[in-house]
């Protein structure tokens, strides 16, 4: 492993170990990819935020930090639905009903956080697509790791890593891996999670 020249985290060539955490590399096809993509960019985007968003399912209120039945938007699209019945029952214990669409443009992060306890089950799933972005993660204890996701790759957080650690992007322009210099380019993540109303 070698230490990032730009911050505190260490570069690893492996998902870093933190219970929970799991990594599946061309979990679709660039066929799959392409048409995902071609989809997305022909629905509305919102810009409430410093990167543009699209919410499917139920609208996440970011502000207030709260998902209610107010919030519903309607049963997922097809094409979204597709994926989250292949997730159901291999790395969902219940069916996904909400998808988060962000979009990253070189410059652009997310800062560390845990996604809302009372709002998504025990599991959450992104979809990466595009071009490969670095994600820091720091553990209760202050551990701290970074880990390349490439396009095409779905990675799942539950346990440890859902509750006890945090996720997050840098907000710059390029990564640097063992001394080398890699540009960003576009990177789209879908999020796929369980809605807990009360």
């Amino acid at each position: 492993m070698t230490s990032l020249a730009h911050g505190f985290f260490e570069w690893m060539n492996e998902p870093p170990t933190i219970v929970g955490l799991s990594y599946l590399p061309d979990f679709i096809t660039a066929s799959d990819e392409a048409e995902l993509l071609q989809w997305i960019d022909h629905q509305p985007w919102l810009t409430d935020l410093k990167r543009r968003v699209q919410h499917y399912g139920y609208r996440y209120d970011y502000k207030a930090r709260t998902i209610s039945h107010a919030l519903q938007l309607g049963a997922l699209p097809d094409i979204l639905e597709h994926y989250a019945d292949r997730l159901t029952g291999k790395i969902f214990a219940q069916k996904p009903d909400q998808v988060i669409v962000n979009e990253y443009l070189p410059g652009q992060g997310i800062s560390s956080h845990t996604d809302c306890i009372p709002c998504f089950g025990p599991t959450i799933a992104s979809l990466s697509l595009g071009a490969p972005c670095m994600m820091d993660f720091v553990g209760p204890n202050n551990e701290r790791h970074a880990f390349l996701l490439d396009p095409r790759s779905f990675l799942i957080l539950s346990d440890d890593a859902r509750y006890r650690w945090k996720h997050s992007i840098a907000a710059r322009k390029s990564d640097r891996i063992h001394g080398n210099t890699i540009k960003r380019g576009r990177r789209v993540s879908l999020t796929f999670r369980s809605v807990i109303l009360a």
